[in-house]
Formats: structure tokens, C-alpha cells, sequence
């Protein structure tokens, strides 16, 4: 296993590393932001695109507060140093509330909300703008990323990024390979990958890529257990902490990562597959419904 990590390293680590040096992130929310960070850390510049200022500012805000963090980490005490660190990553990212003004970039990542039409007519937009050496990529968790692009032309120089959540804190970028990329898009993926820090492993274009195909019957049958009774919430987590080693359980993920995201994964694998195991849960289908979406509305599985 470890020889295999360490291929996948080097991997990314080729000649065309430092290809991507300007990236657009299409989408403010935690998941652009995030990607957002990573890239500006990375030395690279960052235009973030959304439509609603407000969410611009949140992002900004957010950022800036995440790299005092990580250059605390990095420096320690050293007050300049970690001053330094932030202000040369925070001046690297732009905001824009228009993609047509963000669109002369190496990379344009769309990190929106997880519907097919309108990733399709964001995506159609960004390929007739996009100067033609600019590569395309979604971060969709579920969606074929090949009817995200169906009406795209350059099919060569598209392909999935799928973070996880947080971005700066998880290792892992899935980079999912589309049915026509090129060879020299997905080195330069890989690379780019390998520049902000990450370790990158590759994918068909398959439902739920890698770690959503496997998480999610993991913890449906979770929810489940907690629906039937069979255990409290607390020592279904406890359980898989203590007896599997796992940093977070199940049902505290779930929460962390939002049930109505949750939900749409499970229900999207489902239809592309029919495997039982991702089929609808009534608890699932009841909470999201009353709004209980886990940490950010303050209550899912836990109250927060």
C-alpha cells in the first residue's frame, strides 16, 4: 500500500507542475472558499466568482481568519512571519460577482450548487469565455461529470475535482477522469493537485467516484441502526471511533457534512445504480424535511 501512495505521489509531482499558476473558483460557499485558500496558499492567484456579494464577503472573511490559523501552525510565535504569511496569501485572491470577468485563468474550478442544469449552463458559458489553453473542472460529490459537459467542446481539457470538507484541513482530491480528457490535462491535474498540498488518486467517472461510492452505504446502514433503535446515536459513533478507529463517526460526519447533502448523494448513487443500500431513509427524508440539517442549522443527529 504504501508503495502504491508513494507512485501516486510522484505522479503529480512531473514536469508540468508548475503549469496552473491562475485559478478561478465558480461558487463562495465553504467548499470554494476553501478551494480558494489552498490555491492562494499555494502561491498561486484566485479569483472567486459568485453571484451575491454578501457571500463574497463571508468567504473573504472566512479565509482570512483560516490563514491566521494556518500560519500560526506554520510559525509558531514568530508574529511577523505568520503577518507575512497572511498578507501575501489573502492579496493573491480577487472576488468578482461576474464569471465573464474572472475567465482568464489557467484553471476554472465550478464549485456551485449540485444541480445538473445549471452546472451544464454554467459550464456551456465557460467554455465559449475561456481563452482556449484553460482547463475545466467540476467538483460535483455525485453528478456524472460527463453530463456536466455534455455540451462542451473542449472535452480534452475538462475533468472532476472533487475536494472534501474542510478543504484545507482534508489531504485527499479524487481527480475524476473525463471520457475525453487529454493525457496532458490530466498530468496537469494531477500536478496542480500535488502543488497545493494535496495526494491524488484517480477515478472513472463512476457513481460516487471513490469515497462517496464506499461512505455511502457505511452510513446509511448507520442511520439505519439509529432508525430501528438498535443503538442511541452516541454509541453508534463511540463505536466506530473506538472499535474501527475512525476519527469521527458515522453519524457525526453525516451531521458535519449536511443532511440535505447527505440525502442527495445517497439518492443520486441510487439512481444511477438501483443498489438497495443507497436507497431513500424515512429518518433521512423526515429530518431534512423539518430543516434539521446537521451543524449548520444546529441540529441533525445532535443539537449543537
Amino acid at each position: 500500500m504504501n508503495k502504491l501512495i508513494g507512485v501516486t505521489r510522484n505522479f503529480c509531482s512531473s514536469s508540468t507542475r508548475n503549469a496552473i499558476k491562475t485559478v478561478t473558483v465558480v461558487g463562495g460557499g465553504l467548499m470554494g472558499s476553501g478551494i480558494a485558500q489552498v490555491a492562494a496558499q499555494a502561491g498561486q492567484n484566485v479569483t472567486i466568482v459568485d453571484l451575491q456579494p454578501e457571500i463574497l464577503d463571508k468567504a473573504q472573511k472566512s479565509i482570512q481568519n483560516n490563514l491566521v490559523r494556518v500560519g500560526k501552525k506554520l510559525y509558531k510565535d514568530d508574529a511577523s512571519k505568520v503577518e507575512a504569511f497572511v498578507k501575501d496569501s489573502f492579496d493573491r485572491i480577487k472576488v468578482a460577482t461576474k464569471v465573464e470577468d474572472a475567465v482568464n485563468a489557467d484553471l476554472i474550478i465550478e464549485a456551485i450548487v449540485e444541480k445538473l442544469d445549471v452546472k451544464q449552463e454554467l459550464f456551456n458559458k465557460l467554455d465559449q469565455l475561456a481563452p482556449g489553453h484553460t482547463i475545466l473542472a467540476t467538483n460535483t460529490s455525485s453528478i456524472s461529470v460527463n453530463e456536466i459537459a455534455a455540451g462542451i467542446k473542449r472535452k480534452d481539457r475538462y475533468g472532476g475535482l472533487h475536494f472534501f470538507n474542510p478543504v484545507p484541513v482534508m489531504r485527499l482530491l479524487e481527480v475524476i477522469k473525463g471520457e475525453q480528457m487529454s493525457e496532458e490535462t490530466y498530468q496537469a491535474m494531477l500536478a496542480w493537485g500535488a502543488s497545493i498540498g494535496k495526494t491524488c488518486i484517480t477515478c472513472k467517472d463512476t457513481p460516487g467516484f471513490v469515497v462517496n461510492r464506499l461512505l455511502g452505504p457505511y452510513s446509511a446502514e448507520a442511520i439505519r441502526l439509529y432508525e430501528r433503535g438498535d443503538a442511541s446515536a452516541q454509541d453508534i459513533d463511540i463505536a466506530m471511533k473506538l472499535g474501527a478507529g475512525y476519527p469521527m463517526g458515522p453519524l457525526e460526519l453525516s451531521d458535519y457534512t449536511g443532511l440535505d447533502t447527505k440525502k442527495f448523494v445517497l439518492g443520486t448513487i441510487y439512481k444511477k445504480t438501483s443498489n438497495p443500500v443507497f436507497r431513500p431513509i424515512p429518518l433521512l427524508d423526515k429530518l431534512v424535511e423539518e430543516g434539521k440539517l446537521g451543524r449548520k442549522t444546529g441540529e441533525g443527529f445532535y443539537k449543537y
